[in-house]
C-alpha cells in the first residue's frame, strides 16, 4: 500500500545558464542556434568590436606618452643631479651663491618628483587600457559552460544595450540528461513530503510511459496564489535518452508512505454498518463486518495506512481472502404472470 500527493509541475533541466552581455553595440555575427552544443569559452555571437577597438588603441596612446614623458624627465632628473653636484663642490669655495645652490637643488627635487609623477601616471594609464581590453574582449559573447543552447533571444544585426539591464541572449542548458520537476504541493500535503520521497510523473507527450524520480528538495518558499497557498518541490529523474524536454507539464504522484504486505479492506468497509444494529465497539476503533458461514459478523480492527481507497488493518480478527461487507442491497422477486388463453 501507497499513501502519495498528486501535484502537477514542470519539466526543467536541472541547471540553466543565463548568457548575457556587459557592453552595448550591434549583434555582428551568430555562431550558436537552438539546440546548438556548447562548450565552455565557445564564441556564440560577437557585438561590433570598432567603438571599442578605438577606445583601446586611444588608451594605448596615451600610455605610451606617459611611457616618453618619463623618459624626458629621467633626462631632467639626470642633468638636475649633475648640476647640483658641480653647485655642491664650488659651494665651499664661494666660487656660487648660497642661492644658487638651493636653486640648484630645488630644481633636483622637482625633477624627482615628477619621475614619481610620471610613474603613477603610466600606472593609471595602464589601468584604463586593461578596463578598455576589457570592454573589447566582451564583445565575444562565450558559453561559459559545456551544455546545450535551448533558447537565443537574439538576431543578427540586434542592437543590444546593457545600460540599465543585462539582456539574456541565450539560454544552455547543463546536461539534459538531467532533468527536475519543479511541482507546487498545497499546503495540506506539503507536511508529509520528505526529502529522498519517491516520485513518478508523467507528461502528455508520453501518456503510456511513466517516469521516476526522487524528491531532492522542499522549498520554505511559499506561493499564494488566489488566497490558495502552495510549496515549491523539486523532483529529480534521469533523462538518458533526452525524451523529456524543458517545459513539459508533468502530472507528479509522490509516495509519502508505503506498506507492504499488508492486509488491506476497502474503506467502505470501514463506514458500513448494518441497518437498525448499533455498533459493537468504541467510538474510536474501527469495526468491519466479514461474512462467515454465510452470516455478517462484526470484527473489531486496527486501522493503519488509508491511500483513499484502501486502508491497512493493523491487527484484528481478519485474514487475506476473507469477504467483508461494504453495502447492502436488496433483493427483489418479480412474479411471473402466465396469460390464460381464451375460450
Amino acid at each position: 500500500m501507497t499513501r502519495s500527493v498528486t501535484a502537477t509541475g514542470t519539466v526543467n533541466p536541472e541547471l540553466t545558464i543565463i548568457v548575457g552581455t556587459y557592453v552595448s553595440g550591434v549583434i555582428q555575427e551568430l555562431l550558436c542556434d537552438y539546440n546548438t552544443q556548447v562548450k565552455k569559452g565557445q564564441v556564440c555571437a560577437k557585438i561590433d568590436p570598432r567603438p571599442y577597438q578605438s577606445v583601446v588603441d586611444q588608451n594605448r596612446a596615451n600610455l605610451e606618452v606617459a611611457k616618453a614623458q618619463l623618459e624626458k624627465d629621467q633626462a631632467n632628473l639626470t642633468y638636475g643631479r649633475l648640476a647640483l653636484g658641480r653647485q655642491a663642490t664650488l659651494l665651499p669655495t664661494h666660487a656660487v651663491s648660497q642661492d644658487a645652490y638651493d636653486s640648484a637643488k630645488s630644481t633636483y627635487d622637482q625633477a624627482l618628483a615628477q619621475i614619481t609623477f610620471d610613474e603613477a601616471t603610466i600606472q593609471q594609464r595602464q589601468a584604463a587600457l586593461d578596463a578598455a581590453q576589457i570592454n573589447l574582449d566582451y564583445t565575444n559573447i562565450v558559453s561559459p559552460v559545456d551544455g546545450t543552447v535551448v533558447s537565443r533571444n537574439v538576431t543578427m544585426g540586434q542592437t543590444v544595450a546593457a545600460s540599465f539591464q543585462t539582456p539574456t541572449l541565450f539560454l544552455i542548458a547543463t546536461d539534459l540528461t538531467r532533468m527536475e520537476v519543479d511541482a507546487n504541493v498545497s499546503e495540506s500535503d506539503i507536511g508529509g513530503i520528505k526529502l529522498g520521497n519517491k516520485a513518478t510523473f508523467t507528461v502528455d507527450a508520453y501518456a503510456k510511459r511513466t517516469f521516476e524520480g526522487t524528491v531532492t528538495q522542499v522549498r520554505q518558499s511559499p506561493q499564494t496564489v488566489q488566497n490558495v497557498v502552495t510549496y515549491d518541490i523539486v523532483i529529480s529523474v534521469s533523462n538518458p535518452d533526452l525524451a523529456l524536454m524543458p517545459g513539459m507539464t508533468a502530472a507528479s504522484r509522490i509516495v509519502i508512505d508505503q506498506r507492504d504486505d499488508v492486509i488491506r479492506v476497502p474503506n467502505q468497509a470501514l463506514r458500513y454498518v448494518p441497518k437498525g444494529i448499533a455498533s459493537a465497539v468504541k467510538s474510536d476503533q474501527a469495526q468491519i463486518w466479514v461474512l462467515r458461514d454465510g452470516k455478517a459478523v462484526p470484527v473489531p480492527v486496527t486501522a493503519g495506512l488509508d491511500d483513499d481507497n484502501f486502508t491497512e488493518i493493523i491487527s484484528g480478527d481478519v485474514k487475506p481472502g476473507d469477504l467483508v461487507v461494504t453495502a447492502e442491497q436488496l433483493a427483489t422477486t418479480k412474479k411471473t404472470v402466465t396469460p390464460r388463453l381464451g375460450l
